[in-house]
């Protein structure tokens, strides 16, 4: 295999969220030739019809590669210059699926074993082939994630605390607003209280932070707005039980806040010499829930273009992140 070309391959195969059924076809005839050279084992576990996560291994797996198989949206193709690969997943997560390959053909053709790989579905939307996953070890004591970390093995992400608020007031003409009882109004007041909230801040996380993402609300410029809604998240880096509180309080008499999803921020292993970071994104490794082992995380490219219409990944990170993988593998598999 050769990571370039192969980076080019995955990303040219569409697998936005939902649609991983090709690429993960195509990753079980990758894996399935190496399984015939080197005597080893390869099977799909289905997530749900039409999606499944796809497992490898050779011997008795202590050390597994991992990474996901979809992509955000919209798709578009690869492209190559001197410099990067470009394309839709390029950095996340194509790049990082075909080095983790290549590094594993490597570690056989060099005769080192008691290694698997382990590619999921959904990790953009709900980490659902994680879940799936965490219900099926097979005995690994470390699991190296792959995500974008510009090849530095990540001491620990930030988590996410996800909540909805939801106003309700009573409609009336704009004229007469002492007649009605704007929704709007007290959502406003009640993201204001929440803006104040002192947020903390951990010493090797650093700052806790707050982005509300969407709001909407009313019905028209000259009617009181009956209903208000926000989506807003935080970034963790704590022990969430205080932020909930603060968050209640400051909506309390003003607007419902629901609790839609929370993630608990991570520390994750270090090996001496590798060059290390912290990421505020999250990632699978909640969701494998430990069955698969002590976590890392590492991976070329940068999380700041991953997403974007400019997503793309350096080629000397690729090589790098091959002989990186390896190294990794033969470590943990004497520790």
């Amino acid at each position: 295999m050769e990571v370039f070309s192969l980076t080019r391959t995955l990303v040219d195969i569409e697998s936005i969220t939902g649609n991983e059924e090709r690429v993960g076809e195509y990753l079980l005839s990758l894996l399935g030739e190496l399984v015939r050279q080197y005597d080893g084992h390869v099977e799909t576990m289905e997530v749900e019809p039409r999606r499944h996560n796809v497992f490898a291994c050779f011997g008795e797996p202590v050390v597994t590669l991992s990474t996901h198989l979809d992509t955000v949206p919209p798709f578009f193709p690869a492209r190559e210059d001197e410099a990067f690969i470009w394309g839709r997943g390029a950095c996340d997560v194509k790049g990082i699926i075909a080095a983790m390959l290549c590094a594993a053909e490597q570690l056989l053709a060099g005769g080192t074993r008691n290694f698997g790989l382990l590619f999921v579905v959904g990790e953009e939307k709900n980490s659902a082939g994680a879940y799936h996953a965490a219900t099926t070890p097979r005995g690994s004591r470390f699991i190296i994630n792959g995500e974008p970390t510009e090849n530095k093995l990540a001491l620990g992400s930030k988590g996410a605390l996800r909540y909805e608020l939801k106003a309700s007031g009573r409609m009336a003409h704009s004229a007469y607003p002492e007649l009605g009882e704007s929704a709007i109004n007290k959502l406003l007041d009640a993201l204001a209280r929440i803006r104040a909230i002192e947020l903390p801040v951990h010493p090797v996380l650093g700052a806790s932070t707050l982005n509300i993402g969407l709001l909407s609300g009313g019905r028209a410029p000259n009617v009181i707005p009956d209903a208000a809604e926000a989506a807003l998240m935080f970034r963790l880096v704590d022990d969430p039980a205080p932020l909930r509180a603060d968050v209640a309080a400051a909506a309390a008499g003003l607007a419902d806040a629901h609790e839609i999803l929370c993630i608990p921020a991570l520390h994750m292993g270090a090996l001496a010499g590798f060059e290390t970071t912290v990421v505020a994104y999250t990632t699978d490794i909640p969701a494998f829930q430990g069955a698969w082992g002590k976590p890392y995380l590492m991976g070329p490219g940068t999380i700041h273009v991953a997403h974007t219409s400019e997503e793309r990944v350096p080629k000397t990170q690729l090589l790098e992140a091959v002989t990186i993988y390896q190294t990794m593998v033969k470590r943990l598999l004497t520790a």
